[in-house]
């Protein structure tokens, strides 16, 4: 173990150990699971003779969050101070356990492919564990900050409207504005390569417009085709046109002078060379720029959305919601967002690997 590891160790047998040691001298004591997990989090203490296997720390770790969230219930808020020291050692023993499995998975000691989405997972688990034991502990008022649960409990009841605004926003005006934004950049990035003329009058057009405020767009776009889905995705070509000018024209420029010689002596015209070469070079650089997009897309459609829409779409819901204190629908909408979010990321992500299978990046990834 690293002396890091050996400090947050030392840190989470402390706490499972003050946490039981208070526990038992208030009545009624530790519930049935904090009880257990403070019992096996203060024999930790054993690592000091014995060797523990970082499956062990995650078993703990897993232990500590579910006791803490099934024994919150249990006590009147505000929980008492073992159950905070308890919360606290079950999230350090998670630390301790994504640092560990970390190291090992860079040390070859674990395949990165099968057990390498453990480390976020569990990261997400605990700060949504973190999350709901401080807002229902803590008594946060719903409107500042509802509990996980709370916004499940929402998305799992309005499924419908959910999905229609999903479609609205999504479906509709971030994958159209998503392909027409990047399939104009891509191509006026290839004209803007092939004449100096356009290099020097469209780039710096371009860089005006990617500095336009969406604040002030959205509302024009909204006058100029409607309050429905096309505005919306107006909007979207206008967010994403430059990264992927700027990126492709990079990235066409990224082949070395000696592979543009070598397709010379081979006698190869523009296009040959543009198919064969540049674009192949320019691959990592263009799907850079899709996988910025994918995240500005939603964001630009999201806003957009409120300065004028029907009365379905992400961005409405947000805007109406909050305004009618239901912070937990707005939640809920966040959440569809990031989800979607970041599903197309890893799509395009998937589709780089697949394509730029032979770049260096993705070899190493």
């Amino acid at each position: 173990m690293s002396q890091m590891q050996h400090y947050l160790a030392i840190v989470a047998w402390g706490l499972c150990a003050a946490a039981l040691a208070l526990g038992s001298l208030i009545a009624p004591g530790l519930p049935p699971w904090l009880l257990v997990f403070t019992i096996v989090g203060s024999l930790s203490a054993a690592r000091m003779f014995v060797r523990f296997s970082l499956w062990v720390d995650g078993t703990i770790a897993a232990l500590g969050i579910a006791a803490t969230l099934v024994s919150l219930p249990e006590m009147s808020p505000p929980p008492p101070a073992f159950y905070w020291l308890a919360l606290v050692a079950a999230w350090v023993f998670a630390w301790l356990f994504v640092e560990r499995l970390s190291r090992a998975m860079g040390r070859g000691e674990v395949e990165p492919g099968v057990f390498g989405f453990l480390v976020p997972l569990i990261f997400g688990i605990t700060i949504l564990a973190l999350w709901e034991a401080v807002t229902r502990g803590a008594g946060v008022p719903s409107v500042i900050l509802p509990p996980p649960s709370a916004i499940w409990a929402r998305i799992a009841s309005s499924l419908p409207t959910l999905w229609a605004d999903f479609q609205q926003t999504f479906l509709k005006a971030v994958l159209i504005g998503y392909t027409l934004g990047c399939g104009l950049g891509f191509a006026v990035a290839i004209l803007i390569d092939r004449s100096p003329f356009l290099k020097r009058g469209l780039l710096p057009l371009g860089n005006f417009v990617s500095a336009l405020p969406i604040i002030g767009v959205a509302p024009i776009m909204v006058m100029w085709f409607g309050f429905d889905w096309p505005s919306k995705a107006a909007v979207v070509v206008i967010m994403t046109f430059f990264p992927m000018l700027v990126n492709t024209v990079a990235g066409l420029n990224a082949a070395g002078a000696m592979e543009r010689d070598l397709m010379t002596t081979y006698a190869a015209g523009y296009w040959q060379t543009l198919l064969k070469l540049r674009l192949p070079a320019a691959a990592p650089f263009i799907f850079n720029a899709l996988k910025i997009n994918s995240t500005l897309a939603l964001i630009g459609a999201i806003v957009a959305e409120f300065f004028g829409t029907p009365i379905v779409g992400m961005g409405f819901r947000i805007s109406t919601e909050v305004g009618r204190m239901n912070v937990d629908m707005v939640w809920a909408e966040i959440a569809v967002a990031a989800l979607a979010g970041s599903a197309f990321y890893g799509v395009v992500v998937l589709l780089e690997r697949a394509i730029t299978f032979w770049h260096p990046s993705v070899r190493s990834a």
